[in-house]
């Protein structure tokens, strides 16, 4: 919806507008929000604390990655499109609604998958295919090929539910709370540093984020083949 509404009024506001606008949204259900309790009292007690277990070291890893990954997708991705390539942003807004509409579909093949076969094929696929895409980003010409990259991206963006499975069948229950909160930090980490950093190598050359994030998928393809679960019939 929110996709829509952009694509309708970006010919009529400016940049600042726009941010005002939805940035003033925002704030009025931030303030909704405080009148909320969504505690649920049913659950499991969680540990409070912040805690780092060494035999999830290998989550810890992954959600670092995913956290790279996420950035040169949600920055540099659309950095080329727009500066390389000149995307416009009912352009930008049409690939978030169409990779929005391939995700209602793709979702729950998602889950099955997991279930089926389990999160160590799930996210080899990811790794391995992102690869190719981040190398492919570095060097590709044609506004064509590179809209079918990141809309392959955005697709393979989902499989990092993956980690999460994972950790939700390893972990100790009472730990789940706590070290979310953990692999959320450190997810961030990469949020803070990597965009500094990419920047100023893009400067250098464009190609040099996207080359490191293939690198960065390739380490986590390695290690990926680590994760030990069962996966179930369906």
């Amino acid at each position: 919806m929110v996709g829509i509404i952009i694509f309708f009024i970006a010919p009529l506001f400016s940049y600042k507008t726009m941010y005002i606008l939805f940035g003033g949204v925002i704030g009025i259900c931030g303030v909704w929000a405080f009148t909320k309790n969504p505690t649920d009292k049913d659950i499991i007690p969680q540990k409070k604390q912040l805690i780092l277990k060494k035999r999830y070291w290998l989550f810890y890893f992954l959600t670092f990655m995913a956290g790279a990954r996420r950035q040169i997708f949600m920055a540099f991705a659309v950095f080329l499109l727009v500066k390389k390539f000149g995307f416009s942003v009912q352009e930008i807004t049409l690939l978030f609604l169409l990779n929005n509409g391939i995700n209602f579909f793709i979702l729950p093949l998602i889950g099955k998958f997991i279930v089926k076969y389990g999160e160590r094929k799930l996210l080899s696929i990811e790794y391995f295919s992102l690869i190719l895409i981040f190398i492919s980003y570095a060097f590709v010409d044609s506004k064509f090929i590179v809209t079918i990259l990141y809309v392959l991206d955005h697709m393979f963006f989902n499989f990092s539910i993956g980690i999460n499975t994972y950790f939700q069948k390893i972990a100790d229950p009472r730990d789940i709370a706590a070290s979310a909160a953990v692999g959320f930090t450190i997810n961030h980490i990469a949020a803070v540093v990597l965009p500094v950093i990419g920047g100023l190598l893009w400067m250098v050359d464009y190609k040099i984020p996207f080359l490191a994030g293939a690198f960065f998928s390739f380490i986590s393809l390695c290690l990926g083949q680590f994760i030990r679960t069962k996966p179930t019939s369906l």
